[in-house]
């Protein structure tokens, strides 16, 4: 994976013992740090009403973290676009973009980031609004507008003219064809979509057409990793995400608990494989061994760009995992 750029996406997770607060300002201080480390980009992703997660509002918060360093590129990763006016977005990235030139990037998804609950809290329409609403949003950003467009006199201010690096998210095939079609790079969520990165990426680079912003497919891969000075280590300080995932998807979500807490956690068969499963397509363990297997993720699906995301209950050892894996690539 020589000379394939490195990038981060956090979720500014909450753990157990500690407050939202303390998580968002271990997510500045990571920033800080994977700045000086090398990493090129510095995402959050936009999650609501999950106890442990604290980056609700990536606009928020990639203003505070583009303040707090001078040149990573910092961005979304992404904002849920059916959530929100596609008139405020294009404002508020207008605002980042004009404020740190040339360092902000919009990672637009059509998730809810949430439960359908808090899903139908947070939206004026629906996921079958999307395309209307991204049409919508790239208007802003450019002004320019098919005749007889409603907001042709619309104006986003400080949107218009101000527009940051766009990039289509996705999981499916549907944004896949969507980012092909419209010649916008492509950011898929192999952490937690493993099995269908491959099929994404070939339905992206088969849709591609020729845009101003690319002249040819450009695609980055979320993976999921734990890196620790030994595999075993690693693997107990993992313990901590998978338990947290697996409340998370049996409708108990929570704050991020102790390794501790995960090794003696009472797992049932089912539950026991449920882990298994996903922890089968991470990258957990030493230097060496995450390296190994992210070079092999690279040569796979032949991105252009990866990004690493890591949760351990420790800020520190989240910390060290990102250290360690830049070394690592360093002394490739």
């Amino acid at each position: 994976m020589s000379g394939v750029p490195l990038g981060v996406l956090d979720l500014a997770p909450v753990p157990e013992g500690s407050t939202p607060g303390d998580a968002l300002r271990a997510t500045t201080a990571l920033a800080k740090r994977a700045e000086e480390l090398g990493f090129t980009r510095f995402w959050v992703a936009e999650h609501h009403g999950m106890p442990g997660v604290a980056s609700s509002s990536p606009p928020v918060l990639i203003g505070h973290i583009a303040d707090a360093t001078r040149a990573i590129r910092v961005g979304s990763g992404g904002v849920m676009l059916p959530n929100h006016s596609s008139l405020v977005v294009a404002e508020q990235f207008g605002m980042l973009e004009a404020l740190h030139p040339g360092r902000i990037d919009l990672g637009i998804g059509r998730a809810p980031g949430t439960d359908q609950a808090t899903a139908q809290a947070l939206r004026h329409g629906g996921p079958d609004d999307f395309p209307r609403q991204l049409t919508d949003l790239l208007g802003f950003f450019t002004g320019s507008w098919p005749e007889n467009h409603p907001y042709r006199q619309v104006h986003a201010v400080p949107g218009e003219g101000n527009g940051p690096g766009l990039w289509l998210l996705g999981s499916s095939g549907y944004s896949a064809q969507v980012a092909g079609a419209l010649g916008l790079p492509f950011a898929f969520a192999h952490h937690f979509m493993p099995h269908n990165t491959l099929p994404a990426l070939d339905l992206y680079r088969s849709s591609f057409r020729r845009s101003e912003a690319l002249r040819e497919p450009y695609s980055m891969i979320a993976a999921g990793v734990v890196c620790a000075d030994t595999d075993e280590r690693a693997r107990f300080l993992a313990g901590a995400s998978a338990l947290s995932f697996l409340r998370l998807r049996t409708g108990r979500p929570g704050r991020v608990p102790t390794p501790e807490e995960a090794a003696a956690h009472p797992y049932t068969d089912l539950e026991r494989a449920f882990i298994a499963d996903r922890q089968a397509t991470q990258y957990i363990g030493a230097p060496d061994t995450v390296l190994a297997g992210l070079a092999d993720l690279v040569k796979r699906t032949e991105v252009n760009e990866l990004m690493i995301t890591t949760q351990t209950h420790d800020p520190a050892d989240r910390l060290r995992s990102f250290e360690l894996v830049a070394a690592a690539a360093r002394g490739q």
